[in-house]
């Protein structure tokens, strides 16, 4: 009853590496850019290692490549980090996993650790998606200045805990 009177939680979603801020739809992937996977940004990773966007249990690691993970928060959000673009394919040596599956994490723990050298040297697009991957089911707000310099741990997104 007066549900209109509850005031909306709101979860900061926080840069998951350093980077140039980005449009999801400038993603050249249509996996991503479509949004077929869900709503979200995109940074042009330029250094560093990656963090967790958001606290929560770690859902998934991407295996054997560690490239992507997932992030579950308390309130159900599902956050998907998508380190460059056919790095799906790369074997051991570029990324190194630091936590793993089923554990939690705080918001800014340092999830993965790059070997960015090595992304170059293979010519890898390290365009960085951030993905609400149940983005249908929550109010989003995205709190960017697109094509600026975003610093690891700010926050880029907003997140209203109101089902739709």
């Amino acid at each position: 009853m007066f549900s209109f009177l509850q005031k909306k939680k709101e979860i900061s979603i926080i840069a998951p590496v350093n980077g140039i801020l980005k449009r999801i739809e400038e993603v050249s992937d249509p996996v991503f850019s479509e949004k077929m996977m869900g709503d979200g940004i995109a940074i042009q990773y330029t250094d560093g290692d990656v963090y967790a966007p958001v606290s929560g249990e770690i859902s998934v690691v991407i295996q054997p490549s560690c490239h992507a993970f997932g992030i579950r928060t308390e309130e159900g959000i599902e956050v998907l980090v998508h380190v460059g673009l056919e790095t799906v394919s790369l074997k051991g040596g570029v990324f190194h996993q630091l936590k793993q599956q089923g554990e939690h994490i705080e918001a800014g723990e340092k999830v993965l650790r790059v070997n960015k050298e090595s992304l170059v040297e293979q010519n890898i697009d390290l365009i960085t998606p951030v993905i609400i991957t149940n983005s249908a089911g929550f109010d989003i707000e995205k709190k960017v200045e697109y094509n600026k310099n975003g610093t690891c741990k700010e926050t880029v997104l907003m997140c209203c805990i109101k089902k739709k």
